[in-house]
């Protein structure tokens, strides 16, 4: 008896084994959602103290663990303290990863990781390396703790004098929500949906919660290079390329949102020259994913939402709590384009050339993410009532990207959508968070049969 049931468990652990991490991460994610909406539906997280619809809380659920920031109730008004509380767990499980959470309690308690364990690992947090894995873990959650608390205390000197103990716990959330970059506030007391358009005038606000949103969605990988420069003296091919792009995207947006906005009356115009400035370059920082707003952006004009909606479909780094279909991807089909142009047998960025699967990889993650947009865009422009909104194409597919890109600023339209374009939404932000490759990959099966197949080659003629 004892030694079949010997057998069995190594056969259930065998299969285990053989579970693609895809598919763990996607199912972690799925049930921390469900756990959130459970608790979020019980009366003591509303304000109200009274049960809240499943669907309402399954939203705002995913909304956090994606780290999104779409909303369909003010999160100030309608949740009490502890739905805050729940919030902000689902935020930073969701930032980091539950994969990450867990495997550093494993390390702090002494325990063995274990290959699969350094598989799982490696895979939370985009490392290239198992052996690096288990020192990365541990950097990624005490660097995100203490950056996170930097970030809390440099709010602090704004709201605590203005709201005493509670002006505290509002400067821990948002500092959570930007590093996280899921774009949630609890400043609904000063209007509802009013994200930090009050403080336009604030440079600490508005500075402190851009350097979270950057700091945040530059990547584990990147800082760990940046945290060891001092004596490898180099950075990785990757963090270059992650600097670099985001510098350029950071600036390109800035400049083009103030001269598309610079003299529009409902957004940047109504401001002094020096809070235009500012307000431009916030927007461009936290259309890279994060959420956070200061001016209306329904009010946008129709040139500035397209360039939006560019910079959110890019978004931040691999390996970030940020989303979109990433900067590198976004450099490596570049790239690639150039060097055929070129004459290039292969693609090279500075000096090094990139293997086929990582250009593979990068076309795949866009072709998806243009499939899961124009999906969500078409749910969205189908099914969402426009009786009292005018809805634009450009509003649909700005919401759409928003989603997928868990960027969570909104024109107007997730108020005002249909429940079909509210679970439409959902699948859009889960996928983005997962990633739209890694998603389906998590449903694949025999891939390591398939990898091993040989073909014959086959003649297309392109172009």
């Amino acid at each position: 008896m004892f030694p079949l049931f010997s057998l069995t468990s190594k056969s259930n652990q065998k299969k285990r084994n053989h579970i693609p991490p895809e598919k763990i991460i996607l199912v972690s994610f799925a049930a921390v959602i469900l756990v959130g909406s459970v608790l979020l539906m019980l009366p003591f997280s509303s304000r109200e103290g009274s049960f809240t619809p499943f669907l309402t809380c399954f939203f705002t659920a995913t909304s956090a663990t994606c780290v999104t920031g779409l909303v369909l109730v003010d999160t100030f008004s309608h949740w009490s303290t502890i739905g805050h509380l729940i919030l902000m767990m689902l935020i930073q499980i969701g930032g980091l990863g539950l994969l990450t959470f867990t495997t550093f309690l494993n390390i702090a308690l002494g325990k063995k990781l274990g290959l699969r364990g350094l598989q799982l690992a490696s895979e939370s947090v985009n490392s290239t390396s198992l052996a690096d894995a288990r020192s990365l873990i541990s950097m990624v959650v005490g660097l995100s703790l203490g950056i996170e608390a930097i970030g809390a205390c440099l709010l602090s000197t704004t709201f605590v004098p203005k709201y005493g103990s509670y002006g505290l716990f509002i400067s821990i959330f948002l500092s959570v929500s930007a590093f996280c970059n899921a774009g949630f506030d609890i400043l609904g007391f000063q209007g509802e949906f009013c994200s930090l358009t009050n403080y336009t005038d604030d440079p600490v606000v508005q500075f402190t919660v851009m350097g979270l949103i950057i700091v945040g969605g530059l990547g584990f990988i990147v800082w760990n290079d940046l945290l060891h420069y001092r004596r490898t003296k180099k950075l990785l091919l990757h963090s270059r390329i992650v600097l670099w792009a985001t510098a350029i995207l950071l600036l390109t947006g800035t400049v083009l949102i103030c001269l598309l906005e610079w003299n529009n009356p409902d957004t940047l115009g109504a401001l002094p020259v020096s809070q235009r400035l500012t307000a431009g370059l916030f927007q461009s920082v936290t259309m890279r994913t994060a959420g956070f707003n200061t001016i209306d952006l329904a009010s946008m004009r129709e040139m500035t939402k397209i360039v939006s909606i560019v910079l959110m479909f890019i978004g931040a780094a691999p390996g970030s709590t940020g989303g979109g279909i990433k900067v590198s991807t976004m450099t490596v089909v570049i790239t690639t384009a150039i060097s055929t142009i070129r004459g290039y047998n292969v693609p090279v960025i500075g000096h090094r050339k990139i293997s086929p699967s990582v250009v593979y990889r990068s076309l795949s993650i866009i072709f998806l993410g243009l499939i899961v947009v124009v999906f969500t865009t078409g749910i969205i422009t189908y099914t969402s009532p426009i009786d009292d909104f005018t809805l634009t194409g450009i509003d649909a597919i700005f919401e759409a990207v928003s989603a997928f890109a868990t960027v969570g600023v909104s024109s107007g339209v997730t108020a005002v959508s249909s429940k079909i374009t509210q679970l439409a939404l959902c699948l859009a932000m889960f996928i983005g968070r997962i990633g739209p490759v890694s998603f389906g990959l998590s449903f694949a099966a025999n891939r390591s049969e398939r990898r091993s197949e040989i073909w014959p080659e086959g003649k297309i003629i392109v172009g």
